[in-house]
């Protein structure tokens, strides 16, 4: 069996290094284009701010190693030119001598990638972006040359990543974002302190604008002002790269990548596909997604190598989780985020809490904030986001096998998480959010969201404070009567019964105790989710 593979890194690597250990036999040709064939592209944006100082580290793996341990036939320099379907060739260019040969295959595997967008501007040339080593090395040598400036176009993940390294540099940098928010994966409320952290360390950010011209030392935007830019890198997002597959006369689904199906075969079966290149199948609806992540790329290499060698495979539905640092925050997402919900109108509900990452008690206790999304009529978690300064990966890997396990939202509760001091509590935050949705589930609390508290006082709803007096002297929501917790059993009476209480304390759980209080007392309470923090943090004038 010939396999040729066009593509190496995550997912082309993945696939000819699982098919040499199901097959011994097996003919397997990797052809890339760049110069490197496995190398850690996540890692490039802290190689650039010295945070890897070392470049080779970079380099997981060399044609020569790959040839002496696994006899793969790697070909870099060498770009896949066409590809015949009907006679099973692949038209192929060695680009270092431009020597055009043919070669057969029994089985191709696709994973082509995605390119960089590099949007239609005065001056777009000027602008670098960041996708393999190549790219590292471009911008590092713009680095040694003594860039002072820099404007960062795209406040993504990347785009983050590489404005926090560029900082790490030294450079006075800035971010330029079209959406009123960055990482836009993440919900407002839980994006904000993560803005605050980047203009924190010194980044400039400039939100709901964009980029209109690059000028040879500045960057123009849309509002006429000017930005330095000695570097100008463009962070915009990816396409996935399908030329290959639509010459061949393959399928493209309706999301712009490769249509694969759960074996990640083409509309050819001889074809495979894998990759940011491949569309992949979303969780939830069930429809074609882009995700261009590097954990699927090599799941799905794999998957391909064991189709190809018989073993009973399929591809199981995207969850899409992620995560990014920015400096001492941290922040992780995985399924659908409230503004996608809201889009495709999809009934859901939303909590939010704020506890410690592990028990308050042990020195150095971190508080992180935690937003669940759920399904209201089964109760299953549609997605989940935290933000923080520790403990901010290990919920979100909970939450993401809680979602591919299909637990509910309650079960969480029921989840047995290692605890110690120094690792957790008792009543881990992941066992917390089990706990408030049960609460929703059962009617013993009702909820009402930041976004949702003007509409509910301008009808006339009743907002209590139940903090301390001195949390209420520090700021406190306009508006708001403040009777403190340990006051309210004795003071109740003062509180109206024929009016909505919107009741809120610092993160929520007082205000739950207080509206199990109310309510049993006659009133009409529900508490404010995720209380005044989550409202400040969402309101708060930037």
């Amino acid at each position: 069996m010939k396999v040729i593979i066009i593509g190496g890194v995550a997912g082309g690597m993945s696939a000819a290094t699982r098919l040499r250990r199901l097959d011994e036999h097996a003919d397997i040709v990797v052809l890339e284009r760049g110069h490197h064939v496995s190398y850690a592209n996540c890692g490039l944006p802290y190689h650039l701010g010295g945070v890897i100082p070392d470049r080779d580290a970079l380099l997981v793996q060399t044609p020569q190693s790959l040839h002496d341990r696994f006899r793969i036939d790697v070909r870099t320099r060498h770009e896949a030119l066409a590809i015949d379907p009907a006679a099973r060739t692949v038209t192929i260019r060695d680009l270092e001598t431009g020597a055009e040969t043919t070669e057969h295959y029994d089985h191709l595997v696709l994973s082509p990638g995605a390119r960089p967008i590099v949007p239609p501007l005065p001056g777009a040339e000027r602008g670098l972006t960041l996708r393999d080593v190549t790219d590292t090395d471009t911008i590092r040598g713009a680095l040694d040359g003594g860039a002072r400036t820099a404007v960062v176009i795209g406040g993504g993940f990347i785009g983050v990543e590489v404005a926090e390294n560029l900082r790490h540099r030294g450079l006075a940098v800035t971010l330029v974002e079209l959406a009123d928010q960055v990482l836009a994966p993440l919900d407002p409320e839980m994006a904000r302190p993560l803005a605050d952290e980047l203009t924190a360390h010194g980044i400039g950010l400039r939100l709901g604008t964009q980029a209109a011209k690059i000028l040879p030392d500045t960057v123009e935007l849309a509002d006429g002002t000017t930005l330095p830019a000695d570097l100008v890198i463009f962070a915009i997002g990816v396409r996935p790269e399908t030329r290959l597959a639509r010459e061949a006369g393959l399928a493209i689904g309706p999301r712009g990548g490769i249509a694969v199906d759960e074996r990640q075969r083409t509309s050819d079966p001889r074809i495979h596909a894998v990759g940011d290149a491949a569309e992949k199948t979303g969780h939830l609806t069930g429809e074609p997604v882009l995700i261009p992540l590097a954990n699927l790329a090599n799941r799905h290499g794999r998957l391909v190598a064991d189709a190809l060698t018989g073993r009973p495979v399929r591809s199981r539905p995207a969850v899409g989780t992620a995560i990014v640092q920015a400096f001492t925050l941290t922040a992780a997402v995985t399924g659908w985020n409230e503004k996608r919900l809201r889009a495709a109108g999809r009934p859901h509900r939303v909590l939010h809490l704020h506890p410690t990452h592990h028990a308050g008690y042990y020195p150095g206790a971190a508080h992180l904030a935690l937003k669940l999304l759920i399904d209201p009529a089964t109760e299953a978690i549609l997605g989940a986001q935290a933000v923080g300064t520790e403990g901010v990966d290990k919920r979100i890997d909970v939450l993401a096998t809680a979602i591919t396990a299909g637990l509910t939202a309650p079960e969480l509760a029921d989840l047995e998480l290692a605890y110690a001091p120094p690792y957790g509590s008792a009543k881990d935050p992941v066992n917390m959010a089990g706990y408030i949705a049960d609460n929703l589930t059962t009617g013993t609390v009702r909820t009402l969201q930041w976004h949702e508290l003007p509409a509910a006082t301008e009808a006339g709803a009743l907002l209590l404070d139940v903090r301390t007096a001195a949390e209420h002297q520090a700021g406190a929501i306009p508006g708001a009567r403040h009777i403190p917790l340990d006051d309210l059993r004795d003071r109740h009476t003062e509180l109206p019964t024929d009016r909505q209480i919107v009741v809120y304390c610092h993160a929520g759980l007082r205000g739950h105790t207080a509206t199990r209080l109310l309510t049993q007392y006659g009133h009409t309470a529900t508490n404010l989710d995720g209380g005044y923090l989550t409202w400040h943090t969402a309101t708060r004038t930037p």
